[in-house]
């Protein structure tokens, strides 16, 4: 009879060793050296405190596997080591994370995440080591050219590959959750509300005689708040939006390319700006005024009058620059190329930029469709004379390096300068970070006509104007429940941080605070190291695969707020085929998880190990490849 172990059994059987730090095969029997060796997986996340969805996602693989004789260990690090372990110097054996989008994002997101040409790059581009030359490659680069039914078919291929092969494998796609009042700003709305364009959508909420509310306290309980954040207030009235987080990253690190550092950058966005922007699905002229795309291979793009927030303009020759250094970040000055850590799908679409006229880049791409062309344009522009003095090897003390690498990549950005629309002011680090309006903005300079001289032509009304607050002010809290205590307290405007379910029911306590939602791109996944044997096994992974609850994890882990998933392009359910939809099912569409219901069926899933060409000892272990 097959034999199931409940969540309750795994736990008592893991002992506290087990979820203690380790390294895939370094463990040996200690009772004699010639012994064989139990295979060893070590899973590296985010603490509790920081991301607590991860944190049980790792929990609750590392108990399936070490209940099927694999000695699996749960390694907590910061944010900051996790990626730089996984991202840059990918020692790793297993993680669980998040992928970077946070909307609904186009299938060639893919490119970076899964290609072979970005094997031996450091960065958010394929950090798993995966190759597979003749299957994912090529349908990676078809879905680049064709346009219409003929993508929509090469994505479901692609997608079908990817779900077989099993480089990561797709947890879930949490329902990003944020705390918000409106009695100063309104617009909040349940499709990523701290999105950047969300942020910039928001409007002064207007008082009943119909003026613009600066955040005078309006009842007895809210006054102290209100007093404690008085000096937040311009002399003019004008409003502070004051957000809360768990991520003290941002009070230190202002790099727009960096991999490490932070997951999204909603706030480097808004510093820096992007040639286009897309906004609810619709593409915006943003630095650029416009663009053609004259022939297959290129794209001409004109500037908007814009200038760095130290006052120099934003040149043609910057925009030039800022895909070569992408793709390079020593310029020529390192034997071997430096590329970003972050952009690299992207840019790698465009070959070269040339200056052609006086706010005018003609860049030279690939020949892709006009999606993926689109997609090139939404890189973060740079000042040549800043970044250009950071192209040398990176010597930052306290730093260890695996790879070479350059101060670009690793600096903090210090003071960072820009052209979007917020402007650094000042920050504390772990503890705030406070950011201006830019009044110089092509956005603040708008205004109602559409004459020739209109400095935000083609931009949406909703922008124009924008952003409605003076100021931002993000202040770290130590936990999701303390932050959106602090939005019910009227210390805060809203939450920035993803709160995990354990806050969402302190939210309805307050009148004065609401939950919003919405659709997230960024689906949690564990990712495998593929240059590391068992795990460049495809049918190693896909076991590891099966032995994912994903239903479970929803109710236990997300209470409910998140999707579960078998393709990464779920979030944009009008690409994924029905074969690989989880639409009225109860378990994965592709490997189906060995066991009802939060059991596990031991039996059936050491079977799966032996179908691989696994094989266990007489106590039960999973051995080691070959012994």
């Amino acid at each position: 009879m097959n034999r199931h172990v409940s969540r309750r059994e795994a736990l008592a059987g893991i002992g506290l060793g087990a979820l203690s730090a380790g390294c895939l095969g370094r463990t040996r029997n200690i009772a004699g050296r010639n012994r064989p060796s139990q295979l060893t997986l070590q899973i590296d996340t985010a603490p509790a405190d920081r991301d607590p969805n991860a944190i049980r996602i790792a929990r609750h693989l590392a108990e399936n596997l070490n209940a099927v004789g694999v000695d699996a260990r749960i390694n907590t690090l910061s944010r900051t080591d996790l990626w730089r372990k996984v991202l840059i110097n990918q020692g790793f054996d297993v993680y669980v994370g998040q992928f970077l989008e946070s909307e609904p994002f186009d299938p060639d997101a893919m490119y970076a995440f899964t290609h072979s040409r970005f094997v031996a790059e450091a960065g958010r581009q394929n950090p798993f080591g995966f190759t597979d030359i003749n299957g994912v490659d090529d349908q990676l680069e078809r879905q680049r050219r064709v346009e219409g039914r003929e993508r929509r078919d090469a994505v479901a291929e692609l997608q079908r590959s990817l779900c077989e092969l099993q480089p990561f494998t797709v947890v879930a796609f949490p329902d990003p959750l944020s705390a918000v009042r409106e009695d100063r700003f309104e617009g909040w709305t349940n499709r990523q509300p701290l999105s950047p364009g969300a942020l910039l959508r928001l409007d002064r909420a207007e008082t009943t005689d119909g003026t613009a509310d600066d955040g005078d306290a309006g009842t007895a309980e809210n006054a102290t708040a209100e007093e404690e954040t008085a000096d937040e207030e311009t002399a003019d009235g004008d409003a502070v939006l004051r957000l809360v987080t768990t991520d003290d990253q941002i009070t230190e690190n202002w790099n727009p390319i960096a991999a490490e550092y932070r997951r999204d950058g909603t706030f480097t966005s808004l510093l820096y700006d992007q040639l286009a922007l897309v906004d609810r699905g619709e593409v915006i002229p943003w630095l650029a005024s416009g663009w053609e795309r004259v022939d297959e291979e290129t794209v001409v793009v004109d500037l908007r009058d814009a200038r760095w927030h130290d006052g120099e303009p934003v040149t043609a020759g910057d925009v030039a620059f800022t895909y070569e250094f992408l793709r390079d970040t020593s310029m020529g000055s390192l034997d071997t190329e430096v590329p970003t850590p972050r952009f690299r799908g992207r840019s790698s679409v465009v070959r070269s930029a040339t200056v052609v006229g006086d706010g005018r880049v003609e860049l030279a791409i690939d020949d892709v469709n006009d999606a993926v062309a689109v997609r090139a344009l939404q890189v973060p522009i740079l000042p040549e004379h800043v970044w250009s003095e950071r192209t040398d090897v990176a010597t930052i003390a306290g730093f260890e390096f695996d790879v070479e690498t350059t101060e670009a990549v690793v600096s903090n950005n210090g003071d960072p300068v820009g052209s979007g629309p917020i402007r650094f002011a000042e920050a504390t680090a772990e503890e705030s970070v406070v950011f201006d309006r830019n009044p110089d903005h092509f956005l603040a300079r708008a205004d109602s006509t559409r004459d020739e001289a209109d400095p935000a032509a083609g931009v949406p009304e909703r922008f124009r104007g924008k952003p409605a607050f003076e100021r931002l002010r993000i202040e770290v809290s130590p936990s999701d429940i303390a932050a959106v205590a602090a939005v019910g307290d009227g210390l805060a405007d809203a939450t920035v941080s993803n709160l995990g379910p354990d806050a969402v029911p302190r939210i309805g306590r307050d009148a004065d605070t609401r939950l919003v939602t919405g659709r997230s791109g960024g689906f949690y996944h564990v990712g495998y190291n593929a240059r590391r044997a068992p795990l460049s096994n495809p049918r190693f992974r896909a076991v590891i695969a099966s032995l994912i609850d994903k239903e479970t994890l929803i109710d236990e882990a997300f209470d409910g707020y998140a999707r579960p998933a078998a393709s990464p392009l779920a979030a944009s359910s009008e690409w994924v085929p029905t074969d690989l939809s989880w639409d009225d099912r109860e378990t994965d569409p592709v490997y189906p998880f060995v066991g009802e219901s939060g059991s596990i069926d031991t039996d059936e899933a050491k079977e799966l190990f032996r179908d691989a060409g696994y094989r266990f000892d007489e106590g039960g272990r999973l051995l080691s490849r070959g012994e």
